[in-house]
């Protein structure tokens, strides 16, 4: 019988509070189901476009930096929502990319709302996908509920080794933080000169990108034609097929992928 995959919500949503949640353990021909969500657009603005909904019992879920756009909103600007919703479920998957000086981690509020849970993954600024480890932070009451049905086997052996090794890699941390600013920095302005892009502002390790021609059409000639690969953004009902999104590497790696894609756009702006 086929089973339900967890769907995990990538943009900012306001979920109802009465959810079904994947059991560890349950019977695997147990129904699941899903309540509905109420998604929400996320635009470059100051503050996230949030109300509180028409639910009485009423949960956010926010990841920050945002995915795909790479939006980072500042703490105070979050911090109203806690006495807001019942539920706010931040996932700072991708905060480790930004210094001590620029992160906005909510975690040193967590003892004082009870309704706050922090996401953290150690996947992405260690690139530790394979492992597939990460951790919640969440009010001591809540933590044990969860420890009633949770995995007694979450992380294995190995995926522990590697994280103890990954966390205590300071230099690594450091030097990752040295020349992600500058080389993100410089992606931007590259793509920005491209015509018929218009790159988003990010706080990540990947920039968000629109386009005036198929992004399907620029992925596949990057890579038939450059061995290059980008990701396309057609899993995003919001975004669709006139944006992509690129990771932030080297400037000689940032330098190859740009000049293929200007020149990619050149040809088909000049065949139009």
């Amino acid at each position: 019988m086929p089973l339900a995959e967890k769907y995990y919500p990538v943009h900012c949503r306001s979920i109802p509070w009465v959810m079904a949640i994947p059991w560890v353990g349950r019977s695997r021909n147990a129904p699941t189901t899903f309540a509905p969500t109420m998604s929400l657009p996320i635009p470059q603005s100051p503050n996230p476009p949030i109300s509180q909904s028409a639910h009485p019992q009423s949960g956010l879920l926010l990841n920050n930096p945002h995915n795909p756009t790479g939006k980072l909103w500042t703490k105070e600007e979050i911090l109203p929502y806690l006495k807001q919703f019942n539920l706010v479920v931040i996932d700072e998957a991708f905060m480790d990319f930004l210094t001590p000086t620029q992160e906005q981690s909510l975690i040193p509020w967590v003892a004082e709302y009870p309704n706050l849970v922090i996401l953290r993954s150690l996947t992405k600024f260690y690139s530790l996908p394979g492992l597939r480890i990460g951790y919640a932070i969440a009010h001591p009451d809540r933590l044990k509920k969860w420890q009633q049905w949770r995995d007694p086997w979450s992380v294995n052996t190995l995926a522990a080794a590697a994280t103890a090794a990954a966390l205590q890699d300071k230099e690594f941390q450091q030097e990752t933080w040295n020349w992600l600013t500058p080389a993100r920095s410089r992606l931007f302005e590259q793509l920005k000169a491209i015509p018929g892009l218009d790159p988003l502002e990010g706080a990540a390790n990947y920039l968000l990108v629109k386009t005036e021609m198929s992004a399907t059409k620029l992925q596949e000639q990057l890579l038939k034609k450059y061995q290059i690969v980008i990701r396309d953004c057609l899993s995003f009902p919001e975004l669709g097929d006139r944006y992509f999104r690129i990771a932030v590497r080297l400037p000689p790696e940032n330098d190859r992928l740009t000049e293929a894609i200007a020149a990619i756009v050149l040809r088909v702006m000049g065949n139009g």
